[in-house]
């Protein structure tokens, strides 16, 4: 996670000129072991890139049928789980802290709660993807019933409903562009502080080296996972480089709470107004619960779920869009279907019960986010026979947190905003101890 603001120029490089056509990542980077996306837009034999709706007539028209019953279902299903994670632990666990915290009462109240926080996030999580089905129009056929669901399961998690909606279509409509598209848009070279000749001038390639390697990817995780989604919504980190008008931010915050900032349109300011209230409605809420019952109470029960919930929801993003074999486009290089194509499908075990398929048909999702994800399973395996052959499908069967720590170590760069890029990864610039030595 970047925090410093983003430049809006396009050129870096080797005497100030664009990068325009980066080479994919390496053996270097990659072993021979790694899945690498079959698709590489530079290679004078890449298949041509069928339409939407080419790719639309492959899937099934059921797939696109939406239930308003079976969704509210699903609200009713992880709404138990949650109530009943509750009752259990309150059955079992006090709020109070023990005496002595070396004793195995403290030993079992310490991991007693981070149990319930972690399975409580994982199962607000799917209380968070299904305001997200909301936000996209497919919970059910009525935009309405879709908005007032999403904005009361987003707003009681401290989501801006109708502020990350605006914003998140927009992530939809640009993925993988590097100049207007939103969300874990790749940052510069220039912008961690790699010099046009490969120096580290500052910023995150002077932490990098001053770090290592694995400890640099475990400040990665950390950021991206328990500081990433708040710093997005404020606006300092992983947004795009232009506002809603096209236009460079140049430095202007873009957060999801003014109804001023460049994110929206002035025809959004009273939906941005309305997420807003709510949010600090719920924050008071949660204050007041905290005079009453103490603040490590109210941390116990919402607070730490609740950072469970942000580092999942950032994960899937993350991972869907990121790997050194994945391309991103500048302007001139992009458009719709090379974006959608570049989203990964991945398997997350039993939290696809959870998280409601989320990461394992984000393919489906991304050319499609009309469609319920209840029926992206079987849209996934027509968009699979269809796009497979042509080396235009990316699945990567890789262990979620192995594929996590290998983007954390990989993934941290682009060499411009131009043409055909790929992520690099600090790990491969010159130490500036072993510039020194060889001066």
């Amino acid at each position: 996670v970047q925090f410093q603001r983003r430049k809006s120029t396009t050129k870096m490089g080797k005497g100030g000129q664009t990068q325009v056509k980066a080479k994919p990542a390496t053996d270097s980077t990659l072993n021979k072991n790694v899945w690498k996306s079959p698709y590489n837009p530079l290679d004078p034999k890449a298949p041509e890139l069928p339409s939407k709706g080419e790719i639309k007539a492959a899937i099934p028209a059921e797939c696109f049928k939406r239930s308003l019953i079976r969704s509210l279902g699903f609200v009713v299903r992880d709404s138990i789980m949650a109530a009943a994670l509750v009752y259990v632990t309150n059955m079992y666990l006090s709020t109070d802290v023990p005496e002595n915290m070396l004793s195995t009462d403290g030993l079992v109240w310490v991991l007693g709660w981070g149990n319930y926080a972690f399975w409580q996030g994982t199962i607000l999580t799917g209380h968070w993807v299904l305001a997200h089905e909301c936000g996209h129009g497919a919970f059910s056929d009525s935009q309405t019933i879709n908005d007032i669901v999403g904005f009361i399961l987003h707003q009681l998690l401290l989501v801006p409903y109708f502020a990350w909606q605006y914003t998140h279509a927009k992530h939809h409509r640009r993925t993988n562009n590097l100049i207007d598209g939103e969300s874990h848009v790749p940052s510069t070279g220039e912008e961690n502080g790699v010099g046009p000749n490969k120096e580290r001038l500052g910023a995150y390639a002077v932490l990098h080296e001053s770090m290592g390697d694995g400890p640099f990817a475990i400040f990665e995780i950390f950021t991206h996972l328990a500081l990433g989604w708040p710093i997005y919504l404020m606006g300092f980190a992983s947004t795009g480089r232009n506002g809603f008008d096209g236009k460079p931010l140049e430095g202007d915050i873009a957060d999801h709470f003014r109804p001023g900032s460049r994110m929206f349109p002035s025809k959004m300011s009273a939906k941005i107004t309305l997420s807003t209230i709510f949010i600090f409605i719920v924050l008071g809420g949660l204050c007041k619960l905290s005079l009453d019952h103490g603040f490590l109470t109210v941390a116990l029960w919402y607070g730490f779920p609740y950072m469970f919930t942000n580092a999942w929801l950032v994960l899937y993003t993350w991972l869907q869009h990121t790997d050194p074999s994945v391309p991103h486009y500048g302007e001139k290089e992009w458009n719709w279907v090379k974006g959608a194509l570049s989203t990964i499908d991945r398997p997350y075990g039993i939290f696809c019960f959870f998280h409601h398929k989320i990461g394992s048909t984000h393919v489906a999702h991304h050319l499609f986010h009309e469609m319920p994800f209840y029926n992206a399973d079987k849209a996934t395996a027509a968009i699979k026979e269809f796009l497979e052959p042509k080396g235009l499908y990316n699945y990567d069967p890789t262990p979620w947190w192995k594929a996590m720590w290998r983007i954390a170590k990989t993934c941290h760069y682009v060499e411009g905003t131009e043409g055909v890029q790929y992520f690099k990864s600090l790990g491969d610039i010159p130490l500036a101890k072993d510039k020194k030595k060889g001066e």
